[in-house]
């Protein structure tokens, strides 16, 4: 994927790759990888590629993004079905289809946006929302089984058509949620440093636990399911906020830019955002930029440690402010965070922060700890924390090195002052553990540094401060739940094959039933045996695999280790976790 090409919406990447003959479909992977290696020379709405010294390749994107296939032109003799067109398209992000132009549309492209869809009203409508939640299923288990080692760009293509189809028929959640798998794929393909794994293992489980529970869905729970559209802006009144912090936005999917959190006098949380097609520089620059509602001239960086007050306000579910004509905005004063009424946020106990995360609510977590040292892990440096008694793991919330998080971690954990207040976003998992966003000044309790940001300095430490040695992390007891963890993250990478063959593996699932786990060894049991199960034909040559009973033994394996992963992750913070939230069991068996 490569962020220097404007995004593209799903069906002109599934028309043009559905437009190549065959032969043209085999070469594809490697046109997408040719022709990423080209440099991309933007001008305004418009991106060229010189594919070679007499052919240019030109996609424009009027609004920001590709919206028509004949959008993409190509001087070569085989255009308009050549492949240089699909190449470019599945090279580039991918764009959101809901509709351009409104002011209230919201400015961060991965989440969901603003009203229910119509309740189906006959069965020609329901018929076609079960042939979408089908065809969706099929394209995402298609791309399971290949793992992200073989799901090209024809694969890809696919479950974008699915997707946009899914939206057709008024699926917008199973839509965005196929989105985030192509997404997830490409980054997987293209070395982004911002991939994880563990993200894409999520997005599956997402988008085949929805296709399977909403043929079988009625009243709430099929709302829930179908999502919504756009989110809707709800009028206000009037606001009075006081910034919190900033955070740069960096996605795999080609977005940057900065978001910008405030609170009310009664700790309700509110976002302005500025996110746009862009890398690194977008990110860090739009801190400086004026925040886009009414008429302040206020920068993100400054509504982070000032106040705002708003009339006509709007306000969509997720707290973000719209910034449509009716609002009025102007600077007003803001507090320090040990000041009413920000102080309030840390006054609830961390355990109940955590239960609120793990049970669908905000991931924010604002908590006061005591620096202990630097902890050396495979993918760098994390902060070591005490936290009330209880040890927190807190690492970067970026990797980019054209970013300060890293560096502002490690000068941090080398601060040595004692109590230190922090905003962090939880990370699920079996030890306490956070993405560091923002923090005190390590000088001055009465300022505060975004970490995403703000790039501290040496001289910003306390006198005579040495780092202290690094820590190890303390030990403890973990259930061995990383052996069917790792299985249905070897498939995501693998696909099907890599879990194929019974001896080339301990017997993990007896490991399992010996630890307490029974319903764990069972599930890694079924997952092999459908990864195994291949019939031939009477000639003895092997028949198609049966994607459908892999994906349904996955996603059953992968749904089981987000809920135990949840309740060991409130056990380790003290909290509570029910059903609601992370990727939720389906609603009807899977087997």
């Amino acid at each position: 994927m490569s962020p220097d090409l404007p995004p593209v919406v799903p069906s002109v990447t599934a028309e043009l790759v559905g437009a190549l003959p065959p032969r043209l479909r085999k070469r594809l992977d490697a046109g997408v990888t040719k022709l990423v290696a080209r440099p991309a020379v933007r001008d305004g709405d418009t991106v060229r590629i010189a594919v070679d010294d007499d052919t240019d390749l030109v996609l424009h994107a009027p609004g920001g993004a590709v919206t028509r296939a004949d959008a993409i032109r190509c001087g070569c003799l085989l255009a308009p079905d050549c492949l240089h067109r699909a190449a470019a398209a599945s090279a580039a992000p991918v764009a959101d289809e809901a509709p351009a132009g409104d002011p209230e549309k919201p400015e961060t492209p991965d989440e969901p946006e603003t009203a229910p869809a119509a309740e189906a009203g006959d069965d020609a409508a329901n018929a076609g929302r079960r042939a979408a939640a089908r065809a969706v299923s099929d394209a995402a288990a298609a791309v399971l089984e290949a793992g992200t080692d073989g799901a090209g760009a024809v694969l890809q293509a696919e479950l974008l058509h699915a997707a946009h189809t899914a939206r057709l028929a008024g699926l917008p959640r199973l839509s965005a949620a196929a989105v985030a798998v192509v997404t997830g794929v490409r980054a997987a393909r293209s070395g982004d440093p911002g991939y994880r794994l563990t993200d894409l293992a999520g997005a599956l489980a997402g988008v085949l636990g929805v296709a399977h529970r909403l043929p079988h869905a009625t009243g709430p729970e099929l709302t829930d399911l179908r999502g919504t559209a756009r989110q809707p802006y709800r009028p206000d009144g009037s606001l009075r906020l006081y910034g919190l912090f900033s955070e740069p936005v960096l996605t795999a999917t080609g977005y940057a830019g900065a978001v910008t959190w405030t609170a009310d006098a009664e700790g309700r949380l509110y976002t302005v955002s500025d996110v746009a097609p862009g890398g690194p520089a977008r990110a860090t620059g739009a801190a400086d930029r004026a925040v886009r509602i009414g008429d302040t001239s206020l920068t993100h960086r400054e509504l982070s440690r000032a106040g705002l007050a708003v009339s006509g306000a709007t306000v969509s579910p997720t707290g973000r402010l719209g910034a449509g004509a009716g609002v009025r905005a102007v600077r007003a004063s803001g507090v320090a965070w040990r000041a009413e009424p920000l102080d309030r946020l840390w006054a609830e106990p961390a355990a109940e922060q955590v239960s609120r995360a793990l049970n669908g609510g905000r991931d924010l977590l604002f908590l006061e700890v005591t620096p202990v040292g630097a902890v050396r892990e495979t993918a760098g440096d994390c902060l070591l924390a005490d936290c009330d008694g209880l040890s927190v793991l807190l690492t970067t919330a970026h990797d980019d090195p054209s970013l300060p998080c890293r560096e502002n971690l490690r000068l941090l954990a080398a601060a040595g002052r004692g109590r230190l207040r922090i905003v962090a976003r939880l990370v699920p998992g079996p030890f306490p553990r956070a993405l560091l966003l923002a923090a005190e000044h390590p000088a001055d309790p009465d300022a505060r540094v975004d970490l995403g940001l703000d790039r501290l300095q040496h001289a910003d430490l306390p006198g005579g401060v040495v780092a202290p040695p690094d820590r190890a992390l303390p030990a403890g007891d973990e259930a061995p739940l990383h052996l069917l963890r790792r299985r249905v993250h070897q498939a995501v990478s693998g696909g099907r094959r890599v879990l194929a063959f019974a001896g080339d593996r301990p017997d993990d699932g007896a490991r399992l039933r010996r630890a307490g786990l029974a319903t764990a060894g069972d599930l890694l049991d079924d997952l092999h045996a459908a990864a195994a199960d291949r019939s031939r034909d009477a000639f003895g040559r092997l028949l198609p695999a049966d994607t459908d009973r892999f994906g349904r033994s996955w996603l059953a394996a992968a749904v089981y280790t987000d809920a135990v992963e949840r309740a060991l992750c409130a056990d380790a913070w003290g909290a509570t976790a029910t059903g609601a939230g992370g990727a939720r069991p389906p609603a009807t068996p899977i087997h």
